[in-house]
């Protein structure tokens, strides 16, 4: 027996339209790439959206046709999210931090018809575009009346397109398994991969994310303020540009300002309450609020992922400012998988309690199943004690990559190792590449470097493999001192003994001025391999695994 409900299907059009119907007042402020704000409404956004989609159907864009965007956090950048997969094409947000070699080959290997640029990257695209042949024109995304000079050929501009079009349009119904945007990820190691996500994906994702127990510090009937720090080209900036006019939220995004002062600035005189972005973000803003003597006055919760941050920064934002942490497992193939909240029972608990609590990776999201499992495939107990390579699924977890085969066992295998509390929860040891095997036994990288970003001398801090004649590898510690600070390398072993297990100290610290940073601003581990693969510790100290 079948049920008798309308089989509507699920499209991110209705998103947009959705926001513009019910409070299609609300606000849109975008910092622009030319300087100031531009500030407009949800139905005013829905208009140019339907204006877009006819402007790029004139111009031969079909269904299932790739249009890229290689942009900033802007207002033209969010209409491309409906604008382009609302008619069925497909919009491919890209990294304009990339290495130009990895930009040119996912033009290519997304075979991009247009790309949408801004007067943030239009010099990246002139060096791109005598190597992406099939790519046809080039949108310029700019609130100026005129196009700016440019080598690039067929240079149209956003403004004049939309302009031409009346925004009387309905946008069409077709497949929800539709493929709506592309992100490539980093591709640290080898060719970036394309993660597709379609509009069922999106929607659900969406949804999931938006729950009240995903982030927290949702109040009803406050106008909530929503800042998406994370870029567009992040996973689609963590779902933010669908979940602010689905939800209601006004939505503030800060074009490509990503200095502190200008991110800071931004939040206060917007009045954010809620924000995303990853950990080395929040170092440098609370860094800041310190400087000035400032604390945060409306923020209530912020989204972090990317990276596990330091237990001294959760704090800070908690105790002295009030703001709440919602830091949780994801990768750009699984948008929302988990969860950043307490679990119930844990609000009144003492801070350190719920400190330990915010350091773990959150908590399985409805709809994701995960299991760990050994070198063999083994399935491990979900005690939190075990831990080995995480293996996801369900309906917002990518099935493969495009243009490569599909997972064969319907698992997708995250290059993650962690443990599996029983109550849900989880913790990252490590990614598989990235743990570091000293006599057989493995030593979490990430464990080592949160208890180094302990001490309050220390800014950041890496750990890497290297090799031992003996115990095949063992842990060097790399670190970045604080401004204005002293310490040396036994010191800072001595403020680690304790907190991990003896064997698992390191063999040596190094310190240097600065941490090479990926494109997605992540710890650029790869580098540091190369940079000190002749490394061999002052004294070697061989510490036997227990």
């Amino acid at each position: 027996m079948r049920g008798l409900m309308m089989d509507t299907p699920l499209l991110v059009s209705a998103m947009i339209e959705h926001a513009a119907s019910v409070h299609g007042d609300m606000e849109i402020v975008a910092r622009t790439i030319e300087g100031g704000l531009h500030r407009y409404s949800y139905a005013e956004a829905a208009l140019r959206c339907r204006r877009l989609a006819q402007a790029l159907l004139r111009l031969g864009v079909q269904p299932g046709d790739r249009v890229a965007s290689l942009a900033w956090n802007t207002h033209h950048h969010f209409e491309l999210f409906y604008g382009v997969s609302g008619f069925g094409a497909v919009l491919h947000t890209i990294n304009p931090r990339l290495f130009e070699e990895q930009l040119v080959y996912i033009v290519n290997h997304a075979e991009d018809s247009w790309i949408c640029i801004d007067g943030g990257t239009i010099a990246i695209a002139e060096r791109l575009a005598p190597r992406c042949p099939a790519v046809k024109g080039w949108i310029y995304m700019s609130c100026g009346e005129r196009l700016q000079e440019s080598t690039l050929k067929n240079l149209l501009h956003y403004e004049a397109l939309i302009a031409a079009e009346s925004g009387d349009y309905a946008w069409p119904e077709f497949d929800e398994r539709t493929a709506s945007t592309i992100c490539y990820t980093s591709g640290t190691t080898g060719h970036p991969k394309g993660v597709v996500y379609s509009h069922r994906s999106a929607t659900l994702s969406s949804l999931i994310v938006s729950m009240a127990d995903m982030i927290g510090g949702y109040q009803e009937g406050a106008i909530e303020s929503a800042m998406a720090i994370a870029p567009m080209f992040h996973g689609n900036a963590w779902q933010m540009p669908y979940t602010a006019p689905m939800n209601g939220h006004r939505l503030v995004l800060p074009g490509r300002a990503y200095e502190p002062e200008m991110l800071l600035d931004l939040l206060q005189a917007e009045r954010v309450t809620i924000a995303t972005g990853v950990p080395t973000v929040w170092l440098m803003l609370t860094d800041l609020m310190d400087q000035r003597g400032w604390r945060f006055e409306h923020l209530r919760a912020v989204l972090m992922s990317g990276s596990k941050p330091p237990l001294a920064l959760a704090e800070r934002l908690e105790r002295d400012h009030g703001v709440r942490i919602a830091q949780c497992w994801g990768m750009t193939e699984a948008l929302g998988a988990a969860k950043g909240t307490l679990k119930p029972g844990l609000a009144d608990r003492p801070i350190e309690e719920r400190m330990r609590y915010r350091m773990l990776q959150g908590r399985l999201g409805f709809g994701t199943q995960a299991r760990i499992v050994d070198d063999a495939g083994r399935e491990l107990p979900r005690d939190g004690i075990a831990f080995g390579h995480l293996l996801v699924r369900g309906p917002i977890i990518a099935a493969g990559y495009f243009r490569q085969e599909a997972s064969q066992d319907g698992w997708l295998h995250t290059g993650d190792i962690a443990r599996i509390h029983p109550d849900g929860y989880l913790e990252l040891v490590d990614r598989s590449k990235d743990v570091i095997k000293s006599g057989g036994e493995w030593i979490s990288s990430v464990e080592l470097e949160n208890a180094a970003m302990g001490h309050p001398a220390i800014r950041h801090a890496a750990v890497i493999g290297i090799a031992h004649p003996k115990w095949q590898e063992r842990p060097l510690l790399i670190a970045v001192r604080r401004p204005g600070a002293e310490i040396d390398g036994p010191t800072l072993l001595s403020f680690l003994a304790g907190k991990v297990a003896r064997w698992w100290l390191p063999d040596d610290v190094v310190f240097i001025e600065e941490m090479p940073m990926t494109a997605t601003g992540k710890l650029h581990k790869l580098r540091l391999r190369e940079q000190f693969r002749d490394y061999r510790p002052a004294t070697d100290a061989e510490r036997k695994p227990a």
